[in-house]
């Protein structure tokens, strides 16, 4: 796995997303109120459009989430799944912090 410096740690509030190009893919990047990390793909399976990383940041049942911002189909920050249409998921990436960096996990 080649692991790719995206951004410093603290470019990413809590309870906020951030939008990423990394390696000409839309990635989102999370933190949450419990300072876990988190990067989904961007784009909105429902519609297509570079949005989720403008959605809410929230949990369900204990479960990070993120609402997307257009249709509120709400997806798990760990595994991409929509806790709506379980049929329906976000690729997720392997992120880490590192030497005050995010780093996100290709390959």
């Amino acid at each position: 796995m080649k692991w790719v410096p995206v951004c410093d740690r603290e470019a990413v509030p809590p309870e906020y997303g951030v939008a990423a190009l990394v390696d000409g893919r839309a990635v989102a990047l999370f933190r949450t109120a419990e300072d876990e990390l988190f990067a989904v793909d961007n784009v909105d399976p429902f519609t297509g459009a570079g949005v989720i990383s403008r959605g809410i940041v929230g949990d369900r049942d204990g479960e990070p989430t993120v609402a997307s911002p257009l249709l509120k189909h709400v997806f798990s920050l760990r595994s991409g799944v929509c806790l709506d249409e379980p049929s329906t998921q976000l690729p997720t990436f392997p992120i880490r912090h590192r030497q005050g960096s995010v780093e996100i996990g290709l390959g």
